[in-house]
């Protein structure tokens, strides 16, 4: 039981380091153009005001949760 829940973290924790990884390139050498739908999806709220900003991105976290679960899935079927 535990053996199993440990690959799953180490299998996380690898894909959190791949993508820690891409976004600080990305930071550093500019946003390609197919990642610039990220943060602007449908539903992805902005306002901007004098004093005030307030991002509320509903449609990139719906977004990443069906990724998200489908890289679970994948890793589930295969270290099970």
């Amino acid at each position: 039981m535990f053996t199993e829940l440990g690959k799953l973290l180490v299998v996380i924790g690898i894909i959190a380091v791949v993508f820690g990884v891409l976004l600080m390139t990305f930071q550093k050498i500019g946003t390609p153009d197919y990642m610039r739908w990220f943060g602007n999806l449908p539903f992805d709220f902005k306002i901007v005001r004098d004093n005030f900003k307030l991002y509320f991105p509903i449609g990139t976290s719906i977004v990443l949760s069906v990724i998200l679960s489908f890289l679970l899935y994948l890793a589930n079927k295969i270290f099970r």
